[in-house]
């Protein structure tokens, strides 16, 4: 069965989609089999897959409204391994059109029960948001991830984000856990982004990852260029650093 991962973070701009498009490029390059789930409206971790989200006619949309099933969203991305259910600006009414929906919160998890034979890791690019997609996205999923930027009000949110992850364990999915906080968009420069990293890892001691994401240049334009960092530029730090991530994720795994 797969192994299904929010990527979730309410607060934008702190390289969610980042890290779900990159961690689920360097999952398939590792050999496993890999599904991306677009269920952000701005549809970024499609094109930063190099699929043009305008031109997409199934998407996440379709399965969450329609009831299309999950495989025949999927798009081939050209890496081996990786495919993804693309999203566009269709899934913002998702949310309203939810609400009138039996159950409205098992959504997703329902269309995920055939893909999950299929893949070894399904990733879910969540929305910046604690709407219905990211309640959707965390009952579907076994464990959380939480991206967090190595900046001032770094934790603003964050404790909301866990409020509601704790929710959705003692109510829709008792199975879910947590996976880890990775650091994101740390500048060594800075004695601030030391003060944030210091913060969270003694806040959560046993659940940030080891690996840190820097700001790196390479990996702020790969999406522009529809490029998985691994693609773009393999030998950047911020590629070294996804690389490492992802090494660490698969060994929770066979933990």
């Amino acid at each position: 069965m797969g192994y299904v991962i929010s990527v979730v973070n309410q607060k934008g701009g702190v390289g969610k989609t980042t890290t779900a498009v990159n961690l689920a490029a360097y999952l398939a390059k590792n050999g496993q089999k890999t599904l991306l789930i677009d269920a952000d409206p701005q549809g970024n971790a499609t094109s930063g897959l190099g699929i043009a989200k305008k031109d997409q006619k199934k998407t996440t949309y379709d399965v969450m409204i329609n009831g299309l099933p999950m495989t025949e969203a999927i798009v081939e991305t050209e890496y081996r391994n990786l495919s993804i259910c693309p999203a566009n600006i269709d899934l913002t009414g998702a949310e309203v059109e939810l609400i009138d929906i039996p159950e409205r919160e098992k959504v997703l998890s329902a269309a995920l029960q055939d893909v999950r034979k299929i893949f070894d890791y399904i990733l879910i690019d969540c929305p910046p948001s604690l709407g219905q997609m990211t309640v959707n996205a965390l009952t579907a999923s076994d464990y959380i991830l939480i991206p967090v930027q190595a900046e001032y009000y770094a934790l603003e949110g964050l404790e909301q984000l866990l409020e509601t992850y704790s929710r959705i364990k003692n109510s829709s999915n008792p199975s879910l856990k947590f996976l880890g906080i990775v650091i994101t968009m740390f500048d060594a420069r800075t004695q601030l982004a030391h003060q944030v990293e210091n913060e969270v890892r003694n806040l959560f001691p046993d659940q940030v990852f080891q690996t840190i994401i820097p700001r790196n240049v390479r990996l702020s334009e790969a999406p522009s260029h529809g490029q998985p960092i691994m693609i773009y530029d393999k030998r950047s730090r911020g590629a070294k650093a996804y690389r490492a991530l992802t090494k660490e994720v698969m060994r929770k795994k066979k933990k």
